[in-house]
């Protein structure tokens, strides 16, 4: 079994040399597998995609639910050439697999200037001592939509 785990992320680790040599983003790479098999890849493409979400793991989960056209990632297991940073734990965590394996830690990304660490600084802090302002704005307003999603019978949970 540890051989198979190996070649999946080597699979990881292989996506992240390719975002990197085609110049899509920074240096990670991610895959999904179902009952052994490959079902979704992918690279970290923030720069040319202009798109500060693109990141691994979250091109990786957009493409396998995509492909499972479902909201859930049940059965699956993530292979991720890092540890997950904040946006991508969270998504990981909202997806559901039941497993993640990472090769780089944090702390390796930190070494090459990705370092996460200033954002799980800025999660454990109150709101209003945030470095970037968050201003609580029509809440009652938005409280009716809650409230509508509450009342509504044919909603699809998750």
């Amino acid at each position: 079994m540890e051989e198979k785990h190996n070649y999946f992320m080597s699979k990881a680790i292989e996506l992240a040399k390719k975002g990197i040599d085609t110049n899509a983003g920074g240096p990670f790479g991610a895959i999904i597998v179902k009952n052994g098999e490959i079902i979704a890849e992918g690279y970290n493409s923030v720069t040319s995609k202009n798109d500060p979400t693109a990141h691994a793991e979250v091109v990786a989960i957009r493409n396998a639910c995509e492909k499972l056209d479902s909201f859930q990632l049940d059965d699956c297991i993530i292979y991720t050439s890092c540890e997950p940073c904040p946006m991508c734990l969270g998504a990981i965590y909202w997806a559901r697999p039941k497993k993640v394996y990472y090769a780089c830690t944090r702390e390796d990304a930190a070494n090459i200037d990705f370092d996460d660490q200033f954002i799980y600084n800025e999660i454990s802090k109150e709101i209003n001592e945030r470095k970037i302002p968050f201003i609580n704005l029509l809440r009652e307003d938005a409280s009716v939509v809650f409230k509508n999603w509450t009342d509504k019978e044919d909603k699809i949970e998750y």
